[in-house]
């Protein structure tokens, strides 16, 4: 067991104990040490499957909106999950002084996409460090760079800290550079319109609808989104060119000055669509125009949220 692991165990024991929380969302081991799941402890559950690793995937905060506001909340947060939570107290979706955020500096999700490939599914063991990540393949070692294998959204991450957390398990790491971030924005700007277009459609044609990338979203919390409504329907719900290209742009617009860049749907994404190019692209001109980026605090609106009579140009008669 990691030393991070016995803090994080002691922490929840200490949260249950001094009646603070009603849950804890954490995770837990997997038959498979390749996916780590999502957990939700109650007071006198057992914690030894809890699990924290790399290979934790998810978004812890795509679960806060499916409990009531009253339930008091403990969660454990890396950096973009910490700015998720503040995306969502600040949209009303849970209350600041019902929850506790168990911070940990993130060294960035592996993807598992690139250990499979050279491996195989069916690994047996795993561990890392701060430098390397193995695993057990069919009785075999392999070893990788932490660097080679982590998920691209983590390798241009600027806040691998917590924001604000309640407590922090950990020493705080150097921050990102944002100028990664941009390189990818600028790369994608510098293409003609055409190849603009020409990227844009090589990866959203290959959609299936499966809505596995809202699933994973915690900002996708509407309790019926705009591609279930029906009447009016507002864009084709089929696999066609038209509805799978309809549904990545207002996916993406919805998202803007909302979105964290955590990845998680692209990690859910079984035909590996990239998405967040996009969504990107869109906090870019956020910050650039507005001078915000998403989560933050935990009382800024986002700009496209907001309104106020002050307003420049008014749009609303």
């Amino acid at each position: 067991m990691s030393e991070l692991i016995r803090k994080l165990k002691s922490e929840i024991k200490r949260l249950f104990d001094d009646d603070i929380v009603d849950v804890v969302i954490a995770f837990r081991k997997a038959d498979s040490p390749l996916r780590p799941q999502p957990a939700f402890y109650r007071k006198g559950d057992s914690l030894e499957d809890l699990e924290y690793n790399s290979l934790c995937q998810n978004n812890l905060a795509n679960y806060l909106t499916r409990y009531p506001h009253e339930t008091r909340i403990g969660i454990v947060v890396r950096g973009c999950e910490s700015r998720s939570v503040n995306a969502l107290v600040v949209e009303k979706q849970h209350p600041q002084e019902n929850m506790f955020k168990i911070g940990i500096p993130c060294q960035g999700i592996v993807d598992l996409r690139k250990i499979v490939k050279q491996t195989g599914e069916d690994v047996s063991g795993y561990k890392e460090d701060q430098e390397k990540i193995s695993v057990v393949f069919e009785s075999k070692e392999y070893q990788f760079d932490r660097k080679d294998v982590l998920h691209e959204s983590c390798l241009r991450c600027a806040h691998p800290n917590p924001v604000n957390p309640d407590i922090l398990l950990g020493d705080p790491l150097p921050e990102g550079d944002p100028g990664v971030v941009r390189q990818a924005v600028d790369s994608f700007e510098a293409l003609t319109k055409q190849e603009r277009y020409a990227w844009f459609q090589q990866e959203a044609e290959r959609c299936i609808r499966c809505y596995a990338c809202r699933e994973a979203c915690p900002m996708c919390y509407c309790t019926e989104c705009f591609v279930d409504h029906n009447p009016p329907r507002w864009t084709e719900s089929t696999t066609s060119p038209a509805g799978t290209q309809a549904w990545h742009i207002i996916r993406a617009f919805h998202q803007t000055g909302r979105c964290t860049s955590c990845g998680a749907c692209e990690r859910a994404c079984p035909m590996d669509i990239k998405m967040t190019y996009l969504t990107d692209k869109l906090n870019e001109d956020m910050l650039k125009q507005y001078d915000f980026a998403p989560g933050m605090d935990d009382t800024t609106q986002p700009p496209f949220a907001s309104f106020n009579l002050d307003d420049k140009n008014r749009f609303v008669a």
